[in-house]
């Protein structure tokens, strides 16, 4: 799995005399899930196409494994680097156009030159990947179910085998229970070996799954930490505009009241800390 630098990253879009990044330094380690957070307009979704290759950077240099880009590089340099992220937009099953679920998928692995029957393969490994039966295949994406569908444009992504995978908002839209589901299934794409990158506005989101969060405003990175100590400095997150998990903001009110908790992210943590004390009725 590879790493990716950003070292001294920059980019200002061509209408534009404002730069949208400046001077971004950053680690993403090999098969880390990371989060990324900051209010609309602070640079995350330039970022990640920076990384993505479908942008080229103003100043600064970008490493994907053995894979360099900069100012200088060259369209085919960006496509060598899309070789090895898949980026899976905002409502991506609104790029879905094909006649059926696996001429989508099969779209970008014949792109990128494969055989007919590796492309075939890859059809298939993807619709397991993301929990779709084998007999979808033939049918129209257009008529799935609104998570169906977004499961689809996502096997779509996989299907030309990413090391490192990028999600923008991707449960933005979908019911309770296909938001539960859609997580869970990244979860087990970062267990595999891949690198997950999470742009969300969710914060229980971002402590649930994420081992590194990096929090953007006004087009430049304010940190990159863990959950456990971005949600501990609440002047941090008051200053861009960023919430408490419901769990850390409860288990900060019972402090205030004296009961002695250890740092806790979720509500499943949570509820585990407090069910032998009340049990036992000790507070």
């Amino acid at each position: 799995m590879p790493e990716i630098k950003l070292n001294n990253v920059a980019f200002a879009y061509s209408n534009s005399k404002q730069r949208a990044l400046t001077e971004v330094n950053l680690t993403i380690p090999a098969g880390s899930y990371t989060a990324l957070v900051g209010h609309t307009g602070s640079g995350k979704s330039t970022l990640v196409s920076l990384i993505d290759g479908l942008l080229k950077p103003t100043a600064g240099q970008i490493t994907v494994g053995k894979q360099t880009v900069d100012t200088s590089a060259r369209r085919q340099d960006l496509a060598k680097l899309r070789q090895h992220v898949g980026f899976v937009f905002q409502f991506p099953e609104q790029q879905l156009f094909a006649e059926t679920v696996a001429k989508d998928i099969a779209f970008g692995p014949e792109n990128l030159g494969w055989g007919q029957e590796r492309v075939a393969t890859a059809v298939q490994e993807a619709l397991n990947a993301v929990g779709l039966p084998a007999d979808l295949a033939e049918r129209s994406p257009f008529m799935l179910s609104g998570g169906q569908m977004r499961r689809v444009a996502i096997a779509g992504v996989l299907a030309m085998q990413p090391e490192v995978l990028i999600l923008d908002e991707p449960t933005a839209g979908l019911d309770a229970k296909s938001t539960e589901q859609l997580l869970n299934l990244i979860a087990t794409f970062h267990q595999e070996g891949r690198t997950i990158i999470l742009i969300t506005h969710q914060m229980e989101q971002v402590a649930r799954y994420a081992d590194q969060v990096v929090v953007m405003n006004h087009g430049q990175l304010v940190t990159a930490t863990t959950p456990a100590q971005l949600f501990a400095d609440s002047q941090l997150m008051a200053a861009n505009q960023l919430n408490r998990p419901a769990a850390v903001q409860i288990a900060h009110q019972l402090r205030k009241r004296g009961v002695d908790l250890p740092a806790v992210l979720t509500l499943d943590q949570l509820a585990k800390t407090l069910a032998p004390r009340l049990k036992g009725g000790t507070d």
